[in-house]
Order: structure tokens, then C-alpha cells, then sequence
């Protein structure tokens, strides 16, 4: 169930906010009385009894999912190497420059910090050719788009293997690689698509997949609980997956979704989620076999500790494990208004129409 209104989702905030008020004074109190015991922070109650994970969180980390290979063999940096990457960051992205999203933002600046750059972050500096920019070749973003991104000491968002690096691709998954590779890489889709059905799927506002990685644009999350289900609104494409925590078993195998289907189990203060039924490429081009387990724990009033093992034998050559530290945003999720305002595709198509003219015109020269 994919819920793309947030009717649902409001009335639901209604009535749980009516017994939130009741149970945040409780939380208040117990936290207190363990604080002075010399206990660890426990996390605030649902009226069930459970953690309650309910809020917004967002994932603004700029650590990212690899660790670069300039950091090699390093877990961790310094407290004043954190600052100093902070202190970089502010300089570079001050709005007046370019912008990257995703683990670019990171080796941006660390490179910028190790080579001495100064000033706005431009595409093209130090021998970097500038067309390789973000979407440089119909006008790059400027870093006014970039969020304020939250640093810590670690170097990749990857636990597990223990060198922070994705596991290697099977051999299939290597060969599909390739041949992906082998279409023209400029175009939407890694060729020029016939139909709307060679667009992606991000491009055609259906989903952005789950579980969402992606840190620093749209990456918000907002979490309702009952006790028979939780829910995960996705700011991105608005995705709303249905959890349930009655006990009930997977779908059959032949029934697969974009996002997979997901049941939930409490370990304690922890919301362990399994979700199966995934369709091929719903997740960085993993198999239908791809079988993701996510553990949310708060570990304290702002953070919210996500953590994730991917697992697909006909993709990786064995499973790896992330953890994200989602901290709460006191902004509501925004409407993702993607279709309402995407005339990209008729634009895209227009476009390959025009190359596929171009494209025949050259090889009829060359023919004479």
C-alpha cells in the first residue's frame, strides 16, 4: 500500500497527538529519575508500551555510505579534522557556487581541505573538467540547493565489511553492470528511451525506492505508530510504507513491490523491520532476491539510530551494514509535488526525437 495522500496520515497524527502530551510528561519524569540514578537515557513510551519513534527525523549526514579511498584503513577522524571539514564546507558551499550531492559532498571537501582550496566551490578547479559537474551540461545547480549537512568523526556510513566499502559485485551483477555501461551514458536511462518506460523511475515521480540512502535533498522521515502497525513517510516522492507488527506472514513471492513488503517485530526498544518481495532494481540495481532487515532505535532525545543489512546473493558477493543517526528536525514533511510540476518528460522525449534525427542524418552522410 503506497499511500500518496497525507489524509490518512494527518487524521492518524490527530488522534495519536491526543495521548502524546500525557505520555512525553511521563517520559520526562522516568528520565529524570534515571538520570539521577546514573542510568542510561531511556526512550519516551507509546500508550502500548513501546519506544515511541514517533516525529520527524532527517538524514542531513555528510559522512558517506564508502569510505574514500584517501581515508583507507581509517574508521574515524579527529575532533579537529571535523571541524576543520565544517569550517570548509560553510566556505565552500555559501550559496554563490556550485553544488554535489551524495558521498561527492564529502570528498569535495576533504580534497579542498587537503589541496589548500579557497572560496566558493566551482565546478572545473584543479584540472577537473568542469562538464562533469552535477547536471553540468544544462546548467549545474549552485549550492544554494544544499542543505546544512551534519559531520561527525566517522568515514563511512558502512559498519560492516570493516573497511567501509560495498562488498564485490557477483559476476552477473558485474555483467549487467557492463552492459549498462555500454549505452550511451549521457542519456536518461543509459540510452535514449523510446517511451516513458525507459525513464526512470525517480524521473517519472513513481518512487525513489527503500530503503532511501540518500542524505542532504528531500531526506526527511516521519514515523506514526499504533499498536498493530508503524508507518514511514518518505518526504521523496511522499512514499508511505505500512508496517505491520501483528505478526502475520510475507506476502506470497510472486506478489514483488517497489518497495518491498515489510513486517515489523519489537526487540526490546528497537522496531526490527524485514521486508522481502522486492521488485529487480528496486534498490541500486539489486535482484528480486535483495532482503533488507532495518532496526530503528532512539539513543536519545534527537537521534534516532538507523541501522541496515543488505542482503542479495545474486548482487553482492555477501551482505554489508549501514547505520545512519537520523536527528529530529522540528520542520513538518513537505508535499513532493513531482507530477504536478514535472514537464521534464515531455522534454525528454522531445529531445531524444531530436538526437535520433541527428543520429540518422549523420549516418546517411556518411553512407554517400
Amino acid at each position: 500500500m503506497h499511500f500518496r495522500n497525507l489524509t490518512f496520515v494527518v487524521a492518524l497524527s490527530v488522534v495519536l497527538s491526543l495521548t502524546q502530551g500525557r505520555v512525553a510528561a511521563q517520559a520526562q519524569t522516568v528520565n529524570a529519575k534515571a538520570k539521577t540514578a546514573g542510568q542510561t537515557w531511556i526512550p519516551p513510551r507509546t500508550p502500548d508500551g513501546h519506544a515511541d519513534l514517533q516525529g520527524v527525523w532527517a538524514n542531513n549526514n555528510a559522512t558517506p555510505l564508502q569510505r574514500p579511498k584517501a581515508l583507507e584503513g581509517r574508521t574515524s577522524l579527529t575532533d579537529a579534522e571535523v571541524e576543520a571539514l565544517k569550517k570548509k564546507a560553510a566556505e565552500l558551499y555559501d550559496g554563490s557556487g556550485d553544488t554535489e550531492f551524495g558521498d561527492t559532498v564529502f570528498e569535495t571537501v576533504w580534497t579542498a581541505l587537503q589541496n589548500g582550496e579557497t572560496g566558493p566551490h566551482k565546478k572545473g578547479r584543479n584540472g577537473v573538467d568542469a562538464k562533469t559537474g552535477f547536471d553540468a551540461g544544462t546548467g549545474d545547480y549552485s549550492s544554494a540547493w544544499l542543505v546544512g549537512r551534519d559531520w561527525d568523526n566517522r568515514t563511512s556510513l558502512i559498519i560492516d565489511p570493516p573497511n567501509g566499502r560495498l562488498p564485490e559485485l557477483t559476476p552477473a551483477a558485474k555483467q549487467a553492470q557492463a552492459n549498462r555501461k555500454s549505452y550511451d551514458e549521457s542519456a536518461v536511462g543509459g540510452k535514449r528511451p523510446d517511451s516513458y518506460e525507459d525513464i526512470s523511475l525517480g524521473v517519472r515521480c513513481i518512487t525513489f525506492g527503500s530503503p532511501r540512502l540518500q542524505a542532504g535533498y528531500n531526506s526527511y522521515y516521519q514515523i506514526m505508530q499504533t499498536p498493530e502497525a508503524a508507518f514511514v513517510q518518505m518526504e521523496m516522492a511522499h512514499d508511505v510504507r505500512v508496517i505491520p507488527l501483528d505478526g502475520r506472514p510475507h506476502l506470497p513471492s510472486t506478489i514483488q513491490t517497489w518497495l518491498g513488503d515489510s513486517r515489523g517485530r519489537w526487540e526490546g526498544d528497537t522496531l526490527v523491520v524485514d521486508t522481502t518481495n522486492y521488485r529487480a532494481g528496486a534498490f541500486m540495481n539489486a535482484s528480486e532476491k535483495l532482503h533488507v532487515i532495518e532496526r530503528f532505535t532512539r539513543t536519545g532525545p534527537d537521534v534516532l539510530q538507523y541501522q541496515v543489512t543488505i542482503d542479495d546473493p545474486e548482487t553482492w558477493t555477501k551482505p554489508w551494514t549501514l547505520m545512519i543517526p537520523l536527528r529530529r528536525s522540528p520542520n513538518p514533511v513537505l508535499e513532493y509535488a513531482c507530477h504536478e510540476g514535472n514537464s521534464a518528460m515531455s522534454g525528454i522525449m522531445a529531445g531524444a526525437r531530436v538526437e535520433d534525427r541527428a543520429a540518422a542524418s549523420t549516418g546517411s552522410r556518411e553512407r554517400q
